[in-house]
């Protein structure tokens, strides 16, 4: 099977001070837009609405079956909310995008991604497979879902936080993922 590498680079706004996590980009055939979370199934752009602008549609453009990236990429910026994923290489073992038919060839240099974002003190994981990925490689117990969990990194204190799924297979409605990002991004 073909090894896939991540087609996007980290988006690190200046001043970073929240990580989001997920695992791997779906098939580009599956995009609606060049950005991170870009099937327009997904939820986390809905996710955003509800928390931010009590609109689930605040960032979807529901005439063209997309996001408003623009919105989106300004109003990361403005909140200082990086995101990138977990792996940089990917074995699809079953042509899906479902977290549990990836085989992860490469992990994401985390280190290396912490250090660019010496501000940064929240790391949100949006998955099972973002969240085992990174509590392996800081040696941490995983959070339950909606839970936290501290950890020194270089002698930074890091808040992990475990959040649903954004995906639509996860067994949960949009409104109901969106009460457990809540009082994350509140802390922003």
């Amino acid at each position: 099977m073909p090894v896939e590498r991540h087609p996007l680079q980290p988006f690190i706004p200046e001043g970073a001070r929240l990580l989001m996590l997920g695992s791997f980009p779906p098939a580009r055939k599956r995009w609606c837009m060049d950005f991170f979370y870009p099937n327009y199934i997904n939820d986390m752009w809905r996710i955003f609405g509800l928390c931010f602008f009590h609109d689930k549609n605040h960032f979807v453009d529901e005439e063209h079956k997309t996001f408003r990236k623009d919105d989106i990429i300004a109003f990361l910026q403005e909140r200082r909310i990086a995101i990138y994923d977990t792996a940089t290489a990917v074995i699809r073992t079953r042509n899906t995008a479902s977290d549990k038919d990836l085989e992860v060839v490469e992990p994401t240099d985390l280190d290396a991604l912490l250090r660019q974002m010496p501000q940064c003190g929240m790391i949100v994981t949006t998955g099972q497979k973002a969240t085992d990925v990174l509590t392996s490689h800081f040696g941490i117990l995983p959070p339950k879902v909606g839970g936290s969990v501290c950890f020194l990194f270089e002698g930074r204190e890091i808040i992990l936080f475990r959040m649903p799924s954004s995906s639509r297979a996860y067994p949960m409605s949009v409104e109901r993922k969106a009460e457990f990002y809540q009082p994350m991004f509140a802390l922003l």
